[in-house]
Order: structure tokens, then sequence, then C-alpha cells
């Protein structure tokens, strides 16, 4: 399994492409605010073609690019229902502090969009996709999880970063709903399982458990 990130945009979100060794199709990961220029420069550069676009969760900062990127690609957008009004209405995730950065911009889902549902195991671009709803960022939070041979990878959105954790005083948002989802969903997981969040470095869960003051006292069956 071949991923490759960049950040992009005001929000220096992480924009991920996740591809087979040996193949040319690839799944994009949260393509935010001016992520599709440099996204399409790497694509025809490493000759990969996108299948899918999947979203860890709504906010604007890592869906918006999304419709853009499907309409040239002509592929289906994933995100949890939950999330999904967002596609079309961002500011109602944002609050309105942050809601006047969009106020002149117009937003329309994808001509395809399938829905999340905790569980789901997807099949895109050869890949096996597992999807975990995680709420607490948001309502339709959620993590994916991949098997890369030797090690795990999970895109765990605004979910979990190195040293933090998401925000949760945004509309939809839940503190204790996400230390629990983080709980459940990731603490659970291997310690080498790799973390890559939608802001800042990479990670792992065994790093996070040890020194992650957030999760210090916060439970997780391994």
């Amino acid at each position: 399994m071949r991923v490759t990130g960049f950040p992009a945009g005001m929000f220096q979100t992480n924009c991920y492409v996740v591809s087979r060794d040996e193949g040319t199709d690839c799944i994009v990961v949260d393509p935010g605010q001016d992520a599709a220029a440099p996204l399409h420069s790497f694509l025809d550069d490493a000759g990969l073609t996108p299948i899918a676009v999947l979203l860890t969760h709504g906010h604007l900062d890592h869906m918006w690019d999304a419709t853009p990127v499907c309409a040239r690609f002509d592929i289906p957008l994933y995100v949890h229902p939950d999330d999904r009004h967002m596609l079309t209405d961002p500011a109602s995730g944002i609050g309105p502090v942050l809601a006047p950065l969009i106020a002149h911009s117009t937003f329309e889902e994808p001509a395809t969009v399938v829905e999340l549902a905790h569980g789901d195991v997807l099949d895109v671009a050869g890949l096996g996709v597992t999807v975990a709803h995680t709420p607490g960022h948001t309502r339709g939070s959620v993590v994916f999880r991949l098997d890369g041979g030797e090690q795990q990878v999970i895109f765990s959105g605004d979910t979990l970063f190195a040293g933090s954790i998401g925000r949760s005083d945004l509309p939809g948002g839940d503190h204790e709903q996400l230390l629990a989802s983080i709980a459940e969903h990731l603490l659970c997981l291997d310690d080498e399982t790799a973390v890559l969040p939608g802001h800042g470095e990479s990670t792992t869960i065994g790093a996070e458990r040890g020194s992650n003051p957030f999760l210090v006292g916060l439970g997780g069956v391994r």
C-alpha cells in the first residue's frame, strides 16, 4: 500500500492519496480547501486515477474541494449521513464566528454520494477500507482503517492528532462522546497502528496511548 499526504489551504488540512503498490487506481481522503490543484498535479505525475473520495467528516476544511474532484473524475463521494448536510450547508458545521469565511461561496453535492455506516468494509481501488463511526468532533465523524500488510493504518480525521484530540466546541461536537469514541474504536488497536490525522504529523496508537495528555486514564479494550 502506498500513502501520500500533503497539507492544503488556510487550514493546512491533510489530503491523502492511497493506492496499492502495483495499482493505478487510488482513493482520495479529505480534499479540503485548495487541495484540488496539487492533488491533480500529483495524480498526473504518479499515473494514478481516483476511484472514490472519502470524507472523515463534513467540516468545510475537509470537504471544500470534494465536489470538484468528484466531478473531474466522475467518481462517488463517501460520507456519514449525519454530516451529509454540510456538503451543501457547511456553515451549519462551523458556527457564526467562522461562517463569514464562506459568505459568498456556494457548495453542491457531487452527483453520487454514498452514505457510510459503522462497520462498513469498502472495496475501493483494490483496498479494503473498514469504517468506524467516531462521533464527538462532529456527529458524523468516522475513521478509516486499512491493512498495510505489516502495519495497519488509520485515517483519523479530526478525532485524534499527535499529542491532541479534536475540538468539540463546534455544532455537533461533544467532548465526552469524543473520548468515548477514541477509547472504543482507536485505543483498542495495536500500538504499531499508524495514525494519519487531518492536521499535523503522523503518529501511532502506542505513542498516543503513552504520551497524549488528553488520553490519560482513558480506557480501551485491546
